[in-house]
């Protein structure tokens, strides 16, 4: 296999994971942040940083070339305009910039959101399916996938998203909201981030999903209550308190974009990933939290 160089343009939680499965693979990787701490993370990971706002015009221009470009940038949780200003005007801005160089990339693999499918009811859904945001923030998540897809082609570049579902691992496992409850019905869609991760890293290496949307979520949906008593259990502990969506919707101080949240649910299937080859290192919840578990009986 050939060494490629690859850029990572908001290299944060899933970043730093990719930069260092394919830094171990042999392949020559640059994380970009925007902070000299996030610079500092991802050298601490092994692979190279590259401090650059994705917002700057001049900060573009100097970004390093690359055979492979991964936009996994964060709006840090902010309103649908901040989102827009990364997700789609940045992005956007980035393809423009690679595609303007006299070596552009050959690949550009965007990290989404299953948050684009909206409310499905608990049924199952998978790439086939309409995309219905059912927020402003999704709204805009949708527009970028757009761009990574439809506007990449234009510069010579082939685009590809990758739609995550809940990510958790390292630092977002959530203990205590599940142990300790109350706990909101409806359904977990789950993806480990050496999972998530891994999945970008095998789209890239073993060239599939060129110009397409792939899921990623792991091998099993589970209903929240389910997912608590079981992670109870294992920590030894009672099942936490639970409650129906009304119940949850009776709080006068839910947004509306958390209500539209509390409404929406579905069952992600990762069928389409399955077949192209990925091979999970955590099929489901029970091997992905077997760490947190260990973790909080060690005290």
């Amino acid at each position: 296999m050939s060494s490629e160089r690859v850029v990572i343009l908001g290299c944060g939680y899933i970043g730093i994971e990719l930069g260092r499965q394919l830094t171990e693979a042999g392949h020559d990787v640059v994380g970009v942040r925007r902070s000299e701490s996030g610079c500092e993370a991802i050298e601490a990971a092994g692979f190279t940083a590259h401090q650059a706002d994705l917002t700057s015009d001049a900060d573009r221009e100097e970004l390093p070339d690359a055979d492979w470009l991964v936009f996994a940038a964060s709006s840090g949780g902010r309103n649908a305009e901040a989102a827009r200003e990364i997700y789609v005007e940045a992005l956007g801005d980035a393809i423009e910039q690679y595609g303007s160089r006299e070596s552009t990339p050959d690949r550009l693999v965007y990290t989404s959101s299953t948050g684009v499918y909206g409310d499905h009811d608990g049924e199952w859904v998978d790439e086939s399916t309409p995309l219905e945001p059912t927020t402003k923030k999704t709204e805009v998540l949708v527009e970028a996938e757009r761009v990574a897809l439809e506007e990449s082609p234009k510069h010579g570049i082939d685009g590809t998203v990758a739609r995550f579902s809940g990510l958790y691992g390292p630092e977002r496992y959530r203990l205590d909201r599940y142990i300790n409850g109350p706990v909101t019905e409806g359904y977990l869609n789950m993806v480990h981030q050496e999972d998530a991760a891994g999945a970008v890293a095998y789209l890239l290496t073993a060239d599939r999903a060129r110009d397409k949307a792939v899921l990623v979520t792991d091998d099993e949906p589970v209903d929240k209550w389910e997912f608590a008593g079981w992670l109870a259990a294992e920590c030894g502990l009672d099942s936490p308190p639970k409650r129906t969506k009304q119940q949850r919707l009776t709080d006068d101080g839910l947004s509306e974009a958390a209500r539209r949240r509390i409404l929406t649910s579905k069952r992600c299937s990762n069928e389409n990933l399955r077949t192209l080859g990925y091979e999970f290192r955590y099929p489901t919840f029970r091997e992905g939290y077997r760490n947190a578990i260990e973790a909080y009986h060690n005290g």
